[in-house]
């Protein structure tokens, strides 16, 4: 049976995956701009700027600031709504969807990296001596 990792794990899990994401090559994404591509990735249903917003409790200006860099990634990209034309369509994209895949394999190593309690900042050799 798995144990839930701990709060003092899930931020250590946090923060590798962080690190990991700078470190690679490629622009990194802000946290509104990583919220606004998660909640278009796993969450489903047709999200708008409008729903997002309302999902994320920020404002629509935000959104599409957030959308805008998301769109020159190529991670999501924007539709006019075929049946509501004043509404716009957040659609996945090739690009995001492999992204998400890295992201998950980061978030694996993450985990595997807290549970032995090893650090890439050499944190856990300071503690030890």
């Amino acid at each position: 049976m798995a144990v839930a990792p701990t709060p003092e794990q899930l931020v250590g899990i946090l923060r590798e995956t962080v690190v990991a994401l700078v470190r690679r090559d490629g622009p990194d994404l802000s946290a509104r701009q990583l919220g606004v591509f998660l909640t278009c990735y796993l969450q489903d249903g047709g999200h708008t700027v409008r729903g997002l917003a309302a999902n994320l409790n920020v404002s629509k200006p935000a959104i599409t600031r957030a959308l805008d860099r998301l769109g020159e990634l190529d991670l999501a990209r924007r539709k006019i709504d075929p049946l509501d034309r004043r509404s716009v369509l957040v659609q996945r994209t090739v690009k995001g969807q492999a992204f998400l895949r890295e992201l998950r394999s980061i978030l694996n190593e993450s985990a595997t990296i807290v549970r032995k309690g090893q650090s890439t900042t050499g944190e856990s050799h300071r503690r030890a001596g």
